[in-house]
């Protein structure tokens, strides 16, 4: 009976201890004037597209200018790792979240859990659906889509016929590229096909593929991203056609693509810039300054000429 009883008691501290979420109190973040040895927690979609490569770069060097010790985790691309990182994070102390949500509705729970913790939340690149986030520095994708949108229409002509390769579904950034977009293509263009390649150069390749074959009087692409549209690329040049391809981002690869020729145009974020405003964003909401909902980094339409 005794030992029973002490099962019975040991199982109770287990289950009122271990199954919260709440760090110890020497992991609990601090805020104010008089933090030290701060650190942020930088959660990013994935680490295998050289734009969010670019992203954490001005991440980690910013950080580095303020004295802030930075742990960088990659979701790759998989929105349940990336609940898990975040999760982590918070049990190590962070005392700011930098989180580029590979879904914006997924990442939802754990911004509120953040939230309840008092551990401020920034977003980089896209947004999230739910929770209180202190800032989402990015560029005004809607914007971008509509540029996009406007260069094609000048270099086809009104009524020409377009095929869009779509980001993440349930990514904002995708959401937010193709509404700009068709706020002009529907109207000028013709959109013939869309088809999601999760914003990844092998399936940008994979779908042009397939879609080139179904649409053979394709005049035009638009890509949600520059790796999508390198992809794409790729595919065209095995059909043996020649059709302008317009991606979105500036990465340094597409960015090359365009001066040898073969990439038409691209929307040029400025990653390591947002990844430097994030910070700025993070330290001064740390040090109890009000900051901007929505933080906008420069965009700019980027060709051979």
């Amino acid at each position: 009976m005794k030992k029973l009883t002490f099962l019975l008691a040991a199982l109770l501290l287990i289950l009122t201890t271990g199954c919260s979420l709440e760090p110890p109190s020497w992991a609990k973040p601090k805020t104010g004037g008089d933090i030290k040895n701060m650190k942020i927690g930088l959660s990013i979609s994935t680490l295998n597209n050289p734009f969010f490569v670019s992203l954490k770069d001005g991440v980690v060097a910013e950080a580095k200018k303020h004295g802030i010790e930075t742990i960088v985790v990659d979701a790759q691309n998989d929105s349940a790792k990336q609940s898990n990182d975040v999760d982590d994070l918070m049990q190590k102390g962070v005392n700011a979240l930098l989180i580029n949500p590979t879904d914006s509705a997924a990442i939802s729970t754990v911004v509120q859990s953040a939230n309840n913790l008092g551990i401020p939340v920034i977003t980089l690149d896209r947004s999230s659906d739910k929770g209180d986030v202190k800032a989402l520095v990015a560029s005004d994708n809607v914007k971008g889509g509509k540029m996009a949108a406007e260069y094609i229409e000048k270099m086809i002509g009104k009524g020409g016929k377009v095929i869009e390769l779509e980001g993440v579904a349930g990514a904002s950034a995708t959401r937010e590229r193709g509404k700009g977009f068709h706020e002009v293509a529907d109207k000028d263009l013709k959109v013939i096909a869309k088809q999601t390649a999760d914003f990844d150069r092998t399936k940008g390749l994979n779908v042009m593929e397939n879609l080139l074959q179904a649409n053979p009087d394709v005049q035009a692409v638009f890509a949600h991203n520059d790796e999508m549209a390198l992809g794409a690329i790729e595919a065209i040049k095995s059909s043996g056609k020649d059709i302008p391809v317009i991606g979105f981002d500036g990465n340094e690869d597409a960015l090359k693509s365009i001066q040898s020729g073969k990439l038409t145009a691209t929307v040029a974020q400025q990653p390591e810039l947002i990844g430097q405003m994030a910070v700025q964003a993070a330290y001064d909401v740390l040090h109890g300054k009000t900051v901007e909902k929505s933080i906008p980094a420069p965009l700019k339409l980027v060709t051979k000429e």
